[in-house]
């Protein structure tokens, strides 16, 4: 045997044992488990049929409460409801007592046969003075009778009446009445027009010029010896009196203890539900009105369901049980209601105790069961424990390895979880807040970057969750210099990239990672790149102006309405340069233009304007091999199509044409039309603007028309283009309208 052999012998010999620890102690694992999973689950289910037993018990209870108070609130509901209809019959009956009496039945009698004239009637105001006496003994006795409103005293003050009663004609007009009657106003002469002749009639609860909750009670008249019709109708009896004291005393339950019953009266009124009596909330007579369309609404179930009994919602909104009766003769309803908490209070104490108790059992049961499974587990736990420590320590050991490798990155990296706490953080990323990397660990970003960067950074965070897939955004941030307080701007990039679920270990499920990069130095160079385009921009169109002094500022005019109606437009920063440059170098192409046919002020023949018009295309060629950050060279080359496909080159149509080619034709047109010619004055603002919207969908997208019209009313285009129309050494603009 070879010294290697005896090396791996002895390596067996020293890992046999371990891997049969592992092994025997994940077979006892296993069953300690599944010992517990049998408990649990036996818990589970002993728990699940008491919770079902003492449900349904207690549902047992309430349901034969409920039954108790459907009794309770019935027998109630009967004797108040009964009570109330005695008092409006009572009303009745008092008006048809003196609408019998021979007196009132002689007078009236007589008035009609003396054309209601009372100097006509033999002893005519002697009668009429009996039956005032009459009515007044007889309110005093019903109870149609109280004192007026206002001071007694004898000054210009009206005292408003508040009772009465009084003898009318067939006509509505007064007879007699008692010294406090109410005056008929507009609302009792409704009534009594339309009231039906011959039959008794009521008005019902209603707010009286006194501010009294009143109701009118009317009984016909007819003549002696006749029978009882429409046309037998003499007149009639009106008692008018308050009604609130004497219905809300009719309501009060004699010996009721509760504390949360109630009775009141409901009407439906114009699709919804008034209270007519004065809540328990302290709302008075008629003033609650709620909807007739809440179904939980009591009211509304007393009125669509007179009797019948539920659990159901009050005025405020409080749940409550209740029944209802109709009051007969009337348009009412009685409601009689007590909280539901109240009704069973004694049903819900039980149902408590009952679940509590056997809460407290399965509690119990699941003490033991846990501590004989944690007397089991608990060597092999210490066991366990030991075995874990060592993977820490690796686990230590390859955290610390990413570490450095994270903190010799350029770049600041945070690695937050699904609530954005820091789990991990590399020295850049903490030397940003002068912070250790260990102290921000745990944290919130508000707390560790301050709350205005903490929100920020978290709703990209949770974009980047949502869409899954990283989100980048790129801003700018002021750093503070290292002790001198001066500082600078830099211009950050952050990227927030979701990782799976579980990666990194300890990061777990909706973790991000944010890297944040410093691309100042990148944005400046790319500042500068653009400032040294700009500049070779302006020198080529310089160069141009001086060979064609005739369209000079007309690329210029272009580019300022071409980059003025794209920002209208909402298009990108890039598009926007783009129109610019692409503006600005539409005459580019002229430098192979001859000098003579550019110089020339007659009108340009057919050929020397194709010619002209080509060049566009030639200020596209001669810029094929630019780098433009934008689609400079195709914006040229597409200028000349038209939306409706009819253009040139290549017959282009919609939204196969660039949107920047779209902008700078129709600011090149307008331009061209605004500008003076030798042979036309410059058009208006006006005149082209209708020119532009005729063409509109056929030439030109209509949207970028109506971009620029924009432009021109409403931000400012007429004013800062009106020199557009000045007269300069100008000459036929082959970039025009072709």
């Amino acid at each position: 045997m070879t010294g290697e052999d005896v090396s791996k012998g002895d390596a067996n010999a020293g890992s046999a044992p371990g891997l049969a620890e592992d092994q025997d102690d994940a077979a006892q694992g296993r069953k300690s488990r599944l010992y517990m999973l049998g408990a649990a689950v036996v818990l589970a289910l002993l728990g699940i049929v008491g919770v079902l037993l003492a449900v349904g018990f207690v549902d047992a209870e309430r349901s034969r409460d409920l039954r108790a108070w459907q009794t309770r609130l019935g027998i109630i509901a009967d004797t108040r409801a009964a009570a109330v209809r005695d008092w409006v019959m009572d009303q009745a009956r008092a008006l048809r007592d003196v609408a019998d009496n021979d007196s009132v039945r002689l007078l009236m009698t007589e008035l009609s046969f003396a054309g209601w004239q009372l100097d006509q009637v033999p002893d005519g105001e002697g009668q009429r003075e009996y039956v005032r006496i009459f009515l007044i003994s007889t309110a005093n006795l019903t109870g149609f009778s109280a004192p007026a409103r206002g001071p007694a005293v004898n000054a210009n003050v009206t005292r408003v009446g508040t009772a009465g009663l009084a003898i009318i004609t067939p006509d509505n007009e007064l007879v007699v009445a008692t010294p406090d009657m109410p005056p008929l106003d507009s609302r009792l002469k409704a009534f009594l027009e339309n009231r039906p002749r011959g039959e008794a009639a009521m008005l019902d609860m209603y707010r009286a010029p006194s501010g009294e909750v009143s109701m009118a009670f009317v009984q016909p008249i007819f003549a002696i010896q006749s029978d009882p019709s429409a046309e037998a109708e003499l007149g009639a009896v009106i008692g008018i009196r308050p009604v609130q004291a004497e219905i809300e005393r009719r309501l009060v339950q004699p010996g009721d203890t509760s504390q949360t019953s109630e009775s009141l009266l409901v009407r439906a009124q114009d699709g919804q539900v008034q209270y007519l009596t004065t809540l328990a909330d302290g709302a008075q007579p008629l003033e609650r009105l709620l909807s007739r369309s809440d179904p939980e609404l009591a009211a509304n179930l007393a009125l669509d369901q007179p009797g019948a009994f539920g659990q159901q919602v009050d005025y405020g909104n409080q749940p409550v049980v209740m029944t209802s009766r109709a009051i007969e003769g009337t348009p009412w309803v009685l409601v009689r209601k007590i909280d539901e908490a109240e009704a069973l209070e004694e049903t819900e104490y039980r149902a408590r105790v009952l679940l509590a108790t056997l809460i407290g059992a399965i509690l119990l049961v699941a003490i033991v069961v846990v501590a004989v499974w944690r007397h089991g587990t608990s060597m092999r736990a210490a066991q366990s424990a030991a075995r874990y420590r060592r993977v820490a320590e690796r686990l230590d050991s390859l955290s610390g390895f990413l570490r450095v490798v994270t903190d010799s990155q350029p770049t600041a990296i945070t690695a937050v979880d699904d609530g954005n706490r820091i789990s991990f953080v590399n020295r850049q990323a903490a030397a940003a807040v002068r912070q250790d990397p260990a102290d921000l660990v745990g944290k919130e970003l508000g707390a560790a970057f301050g709350p205005a960067l903490g929100e920020e950074l978290g709703n990209l965070n949770r974009q980047a969750r949502k869409a899954g897939a990283t989100v980048t955004e790129i801003r700018r941030r002021h750093l503070a210099g290292n002790g001198t307080g001066v500082g600078e701007d830099r211009i950050l990039k952050s990227d927030h990239i979701p990782l799976p679920g579980g990666a990194g270990g300890s990061v777990g499920t909706g973790a991000v990672l944010m890297v944040e990069t410093d691309i100042t130095e990148v944005e400046r160079e790319r500042v500068r790149r653009e400032q040294s385009m700009r500049q070779l921009v302006e020198t080529l169109v310089a160069l141009i102006d001086r060979r064609d002094p005739y369209a000079a500022n007309h690329s210029k005019r272009v580019a300022q309405v071409a980059a003025a109606t794209a920002r209208e437009m909402d298009l990108t920063d890039v598009d926007v340069m783009t129109v610019e440059i692409a503006a600005a170098m539409t005459n580019l192409g002229k430098i192979a233009v001859p000098e003579h046919i550019l110089a020339k002020t007659d009108k340009l023949s057919e050929d020397e304007l194709k010619l002209v018009r080509d060049s566009i295309q030639m200020s596209a060629d001669l810029l094929e091999g630019v780098e433009f950050d934008g689609p400079v060279v195709e914006t040229l080359r597409q200028m000349q199509e038209h939306w409706d496909g009819t253009g040139r080159p290549h017959g282009l149509s919609g939204d196969a044409i660039l949107p920047t080619a779209r902008v700078v034709a129709v600011a090149n047109d307008f331009v061209a039309m605004a500008s003076p010619r030798a042979w036309r004055a410059g058009l208006d603002f006006d005149t082209i603007t209708v020119e532009l919207m005729k063409n509109a969908g056929t030439r030109y997208e209509r949207k970028v028309v109506i971009a620029l019209v924009n432009v021109l009313d409403n931000r400012g285009g007429r004013e800062r283009w009106a020199h557009f129309g000045e007269a300069e050494q100008q000459h036929g603009d082959a970039a025009g309208p072709a």
